[in-house]
């Protein structure tokens, strides 16, 4: 068997969607490790900008050709990668490391779990997909999961009905993102490094606002090599790594089933908060995970085959 013809074999293997998506959920769990250990060191705003301008710099030089010859495709289609840059980029980002500088990673990888079932919702809302009463079963079921995190199981936090503002957070958060995982069935056919750089620029451009105010008011990051190799991780890794593998993933089995990996995250948080961070797992967040797990389940198993990409 000639080397080539090895390689390429490799490189099928290594565009299995589902290894795909497994990774892009592991990189964003890893996300979460850095956004939380980068509090008081980063402010949140400023994190966001950098991870899209780093990114933005780093592929530029080999991807600007690429993106003049999208040119066209990327005119005509400019309102729904704009709408792309937004809620899978500057918001997105925004949103997650502000919401991590007051919860914890643990709370927020379990609340990724979400994603699946606002994917389900959110696509039978914008799109009629078929949305089962398994489905809906299942989205009951993760939003008791998410309560049972938010209040702790405690009864006297449900009575005095407190939350803590950065779940609140993160939830709307995974909203976002399934507006994002849903409408990416009406990006154009272009090449991913055009649509990473299109999400890149739209994000530093959303976000720098937000960072400029940072400094305004006296909120610097401090570079040391331990914050740059942080910042260097969120600009690669759960940046463009996962973007692409996500996106690669949904083209193949469709936003619904895709959606499904995400209930990884938490796994993946679980053992690296408390092994990096020394977060505690508490019982609230297994009975939570258990509820979510069980609602992804349920909701995936009605899930609507995947729609045709572009």
């Amino acid at each position: 068997m000639s080397l080539p013809s090895v390689g390429r074999r490799a490189l099928q293997r290594l565009d299995n969607p589902y290894l795909l998506l497994a990774l892009a959920s592991l990189f964003w769990s890893g996300n979460h490790i850095v956004g939380r250990a980068l509090t008081g060191y980063v402010p949140p705003f400023t994190l966001a900008t950098l991870r899209w301008l780093i990114a933005t710099l780093v592929l530029w030089p080999i991807g600007h050709a690429q993106l003049m010859r999208d040119g066209p495709l990327i005119r005509r289609h400019w309102r729904i990668l704009l709408l792309l840059g937004i809620t899978g980029g500057a918001l997105f980002s925004a949103l997650q490391f502000l919401g991590l500088q007051i919860t914890t990673a643990l709370n927020t990888s379990v609340f990724n779990s979400l994603g699946p079932v606002m994917i389900a919702a959110v696509g039978a809302l914008m799109f009629r997909d078929r949305l089962t009463p398994l489905q809906m079963l299942g989205i009951a079921t993760s939003l008791a999961g998410a309560l049972a995190i938010v209040t702790r199981c405690d009864p006297e936090i449900i009575a005095q009905v407190k939350v803590n503002v950065g779940d609140v957070l993160i939830f709307f958060n995974m909203a976002v993102f399934a507006v994002y995982s849903v409408y990416y069935r009406r990006c154009p056919p272009i090449h991913w490094l055009s649509l990473i750089l299109v999400v890149s620029v739209i994000s530093v451009v959303g976000t720098l606002p937000l960072m400029i105010w940072e400094l305004a008011a006296g909120l610097y990051w401090q570079p040391t090599p331990a914050t740059a190799l942080a910042i260097a991780y969120c600009a690669f890794f759960p940046s463009v790594a996962a973007l692409v593998f996500w996106n690669r993933g949904v083209v193949h089995i469709g936003a619904n089933r895709a959606g499904v990996f995400m209930h990884l995250v938490p796994l993946y948080s679980a053992v690296l908060a408390t092994a990096l961070l020394g977060e505690r797992l508490f019982l609230y967040h297994v009975l939570g995970f258990a509820l979510i797990l069980t609602g992804v389940r349920l909701a995936a198993r009605g899930a609507s085959p995947p729609e045709p990409h572009g």
